[in-house]
């Protein structure tokens, strides 16, 4: 089986810096099963790129387990293993590509922590879902994606075609990241593993997805395959990976989390979510908008508003917490709807920070109290998810104006308004940001004001409408 990996990062042959593997030099590694192979097809300042061919042993694989599958006998002769990628390719990449898998380069160490131009060929990859379930798992997480399905004998169309594609990976990511994708996803692609799954790929799963698992679409089914459906360790490590990038806490459904609560009492005495829903009403019924996708839905109480406009014929709500999107079914009553008004709604699953293609298409994007919740690293991650790959007509965004802070009593100095805010602008922060961002991605953004404006501090919370008005410039989007 073979895995190449390309940069046209410049110099391109940094990428020997960054895997520790000289390009003038052939290694070797020893692995359980057989022997991988590390070599350089190309060098040079403007391409370069490395080869790992693995080299399996099927009927060394057997030798000492007894009898072996009575059901094929000649399975040690007849199967795939030697020649598709599988886990022996995710042990041979933890093997020799050590240190870049963790991140590390004693040479270039801040070039392991850049995103750089990086492109995967894997010639036979299994698919066992098809390309439709290679592109849930790897576009969401940013990738471009080129897969041809293999034929079973090209010689002989009348057998069909096979399970295995020829697949090309196209991202711009740390190294580090495009490693730990390949080593998690390609045997949850397999749907296979060759050895023993135990309690020790719970920590496995969690050193190397803990950073973007959590926030994955397909992280269920992954968590599924990866841990060869044995349901307990899946659930283990789901339950490690999901709390830390919700931030949920363990209450009750029907109690309100403690950072939640704060600002509710809050923003109570001055009716704020009421009119920060129905200023956000207004807009999107004065932009003329038909579709409307409200990322962040929450509980969709933006959502149940919007639905009365009648302009509106498509409306998606979109969270990464499963537990909100059943409260958001229960309020819009999703179980009693006409059939002519379910059509008109729906909710999915998904995370704010990765791509993805249903998000797409939409003549407005609301945004509603959601960055503030958002890691620095993460908010840019979601920026591009945003402007550059949803990009819709319009986007409406509010956050919070920490300005206008002092005015609620009951909150202590120089805390948030909620638990779980990562940050809170004042106005000039928001509208820098704000602007940086239109002019990067083609948008044209205006300000407004939601709730009573006080003429120092000004408004409770800041809003900021963008619209379409260019294409992005690729070299300050990629």
């Amino acid at each position: 089986m073979l895995l190449e990996i390309s940069t046209t990062h410049s110099p391109a042959t940094d990428l020997g810096f960054l895997l520790e593997k000289h390009p003038a030099r052939v290694q070797d590694f020893e692995i359980a099963g057989g022997k991988a192979t590390v070599f350089y097809r190309e060098a040079n300042d403007a391409r370069c790129t490395v080869a790992l061919l693995l080299d399996v042993d099927p009927i060394g694989l057997v030798r000492g387990k007894g009898r072996g599958n009575l059901d094929m006998p000649l399975e040690q002769y007849v199967n795939d293993r030697p020649y598709v990628a599988s886990s022996f390719l995710s042990v041979a990449l933890g093997t020799a590509f050590r240190s870049a898998l963790g991140g590390k380069s004693r040479s270039r160490p801040e070039l392991a922590a850049t995103p750089i131009p990086l492109e995967a060929r894997l010639p036979s990859l299994p698919c066992r879902g098809g390309e439709g379930f290679l592109r849930m798992l790897f576009e969401p997480l940013g990738y471009e994606i080129d897969a041809v399905r293999i034929p079973l004998d090209a010689a002989s169309p009348e057998w069909g075609m096979s399970p295995y594609y020829s697949v090309v990976l196209r991202a711009t990511k740390t190294l580090r990241e495009l490693l730990q994708h390949l080593y998690v996803l390609i045997p949850v692609l397999d749907d296979e593993k060759h050895y023993w799954v135990g309690d020790a790929e719970v920590e496995k799963l969690v050193r190397h997805a803990g950073e973007w698992l959590g926030g994955h679409p397909a992280r269920d089914a992954i968590a599924k395959r990866y841990f060869k459906h044995r349901r307990s360790l899946a659930r283990v490590a789901l339950a490690r990976l999901v709390v830390e990038e919700e931030g949920e806490s363990h209450a009750p459904d029907e109690t309100p989390r403690p950072g939640q609560a704060r600002e509710q009492q809050l923003e109570e005495r001055i009716s704020l979510n009421r009119q920060r829903i129905d200023r956000v009403t207004e807009i999107v019924e004065r932009l003329g908008a038909k579709s409307v996708v409200d990322l962040g839905c929450g509980e969709a109480k933006v959502l149940s508003n919007l639905f009365k406009l009648k302009q509106l014929t498509r409306l998606v709500g979109m969270d990464v917490s499963m537990r909100s999107l059943e409260h958001a079914a229960e309020r819009l009553n999703l179980d009693r709807l006409p059939p002519k008004q379910l059509a008109r709604i729906s909710l999915i699953h998904g995370s704010l920070i990765y791509r993805d293609k249903r998000l797409t298409g939409f003549d407005v994007a609301t945004v509603i109290e959601v960055i503030e919740h958002l890691d620095m690293a993460r908010l840019a991650a979601f920026e591009r998810v945003l402007f550059e790959f949803a990009r819709p007509a319009a986007i409406v965004m509010t956050t919070p104006n920490c300005e206008y802070n002092v005015k609620f009593t009951n909150l202590p100095p120089g805390q948030f308004r909620h638990a779980d805010h990562r940050f809170e602008w004042t106005r000039a922060e928001f509208q820098q940001w704000a602007r940086e961002r239109a002019t990067r991605f083609g948008y044209e953004v205006t300000f407004d004001a939601v709730g009573e404006v006080d003429p120092d501090l000004g408004p409770p919370t800041q809003a900021a409408i963008f619209e379409l008005v260019a294409a992005p410039v690729p070299e300050k989007a990629a």
